[in-house]
């Protein structure tokens, strides 16, 4: 009788590199704080990726800590996004995932081991119909900064309108409650999609936003408030978690691992490599897991390096490399630099010689940099990036964004005047550090033992919400 009482969380994740690390962080930990039996369930295409060295790599298996039960989407092979409508691929992705999952969870229930609440993550809107119709609860694992969070909830709730009358004027100021003034250039990039854009990629995803603060807004009618756990710390983003009264949301930041890759770690010996450097003296580069690099910009940035003179660690991805574009010249050795395919994140920023980040500031390698230590050189380009820039430079003050040209590119002498900014032992220099300091020491207090996101996760799976 107590096996049956014993809550099960199904986690289920878009399969992606920038959604599966904060959901297989959480889910981990959650399993391994408390008694809950806990499911993590992507999409075919990223499990296989994630399990390629296991037997069987389809089928479900347990790795003594959590179970991993892929569900198909309909494209097991992986969304080629050379040759498929992004909007052909979000419907058949929710009719197929939307389909797998409800008979994931029904075969779960008929093997004595039913699923007792669905966390889901961003782009599966569909989770909620499934839980509803197996009659338990879900509730939204936002991946995403407290602050973007607010930003989406207040453009959906009443300044709609005045952001997209200022949406070609950059530098207009933008006043949400609680939160800072921001610029238009601040705020995530898919809410300054023309009215009459119905069918691009930004609007696609805008709407996706919209049917989910559509499907909170829902929830207020069965509950008080809507729940929302969130990965942040409740240290960082104090007035942003005050932003949104109408929602509960519940910061659960964790302390990021070395987690389901995508992609294959380089053979090369970097972490050997920094063993030899100075402390703080490598600069360390890396645009994420989704963004492409032009031509353009890895010359620039294979030019600002060699001005800079600083030791540098830089990941091109394979799919990001192309004749000419500077990046076999460093391979082949003549700097003092080097250049991987994929690396551990966290292990390289952890590392004592890293003393700079220069990011695209996705979310998880800003959080990464952040819980390290790392100061950073912001180079946003889309989504929730350009806010994220905002935090770093302006909130938290643990880094500084760089300016880019008309054609969106860092230049080499812009990225030399941020590297100066940032890793020289000059007043400004030392201010960045000693902040960047800080607010890894309020993170590592929030996931101590009686820390904010340990009482949080807690209390959640406590709750009689379950």
């Amino acid at each position: 009788m107590a096996e049956k009482a014993r809550q099960h969380y199904l986690f289920v994740t878009y399969p992606i590199q920038s959604h599966i690390n904060p959901t297989l962080h959480l889910a981990k930990h959650l399993a391994s704080s408390t008694s809950a039996a806990v499911t993590f369930s992507t999409a075919v295409s990223a499990h296989r990726r994630m399990v390629s060295s296991f037997p069987n790599a389809d089928q479900e298996f347990n790795n003594g800590l959590i179970t991993y039960l892929p569900y198909s989407d309909g494209n097991d092979e992986g969304f080629k996004r050379d040759n498929m409508d992004l909007k052909e691929h979000i419907s058949d992705f929710r009719k197929n995932g939307q389909r797998n999952v409800s008979t994931i969870v029904g075969d779960l229930a008929a093997a004595g081991r039913p699923v007792t609440c669905i966390v889901y993550t961003l782009l599966l809107n569909w989770v909620p119909d499934v839980a509803g119709e197996h009659g338990i609860p879900s509730v939204l694992y936002w991946i995403q900064p407290a602050t973007v969070f607010a930003i989406y909830y207040h453009f959906f709730h009443g300044f709609e309108s005045i952001v997209r009358a200022h949406a070609d004027e950059p530098s207009f100021t933008v006043c949400f409650p609680e939160l800072q003034p921001l610029q238009i250039r601040d705020l995530p990039s898919y809410v300054n999609v023309p009215v009459n854009d119905t069918d691009s990629f930004n609007a696609t995803i805008l709407n996706s936003f919209r049917e989910l603060f559509e499907i909170l807004d829902r929830e207020q009618e069965t509950r008080v408030k809507p729940r929302v756990l969130m990965y942040t710390f409740e240290a960082w983003e104090t007035e942003a978690l005050a932003s949104v009264s109408d929602i509960e949301i519940i910061p659960v930041g964790q302390w990021p691992n070395n987690t389901g890759y995508l992609f294959k770690e380089d053979e090369k010996k970097y972490m050997e490599w920094l063993d030899t450097k100075v402390e703080g003296s490598v600069v360390y580069i890396s645009f994420g897991s989704l963004s492409v690099m032009k031509k353009e910009q890895k010359e620039e940035m294979v030019r600002g390096l060699k001005e800079s003179k600083r030791p540098f660690l830089w990941v091109v991805r394979k799919d990001n490399r192309e004749e000419g574009d500077g990046v076999v010249e460093i391979e082949e050795g003549g700097d003092d630099g080097m250049v991987v395919e994929w690396c551990d994140q966290v292990r390289v920023l952890a590392h004592s010689a890293v003393g700079c980040f220069v990011t695209h500031c996705g979310w998880n390698s800003t959080l990464e940099s952040l819980v390290c230590g790392v100061p950073m050189v912001a180079v946003p380009q889309w989504s929730d990036q350009c806010t994220n820039a905002k935090l770093v430079e302006s909130l938290w003050g643990c880094g500084v964004r760089s300016e880019v040209d008309g054609e969106g590119v860092l230049q080499g002498e812009e990225l030399v005047r941020c590297l100066e900014l940032v890793i020289v032992e000059g007043e400004k220099g030392v201010e960045i550090m000693n902040k960047a300091k800080n607010w890894r020491d309020k993170a590592l207090e929030a996931v101590s033992e009686g820390g904010s996101s340990d009482v949080n996760l807690k209390a959640f799976v406590d709750d009689k919400f379950h």
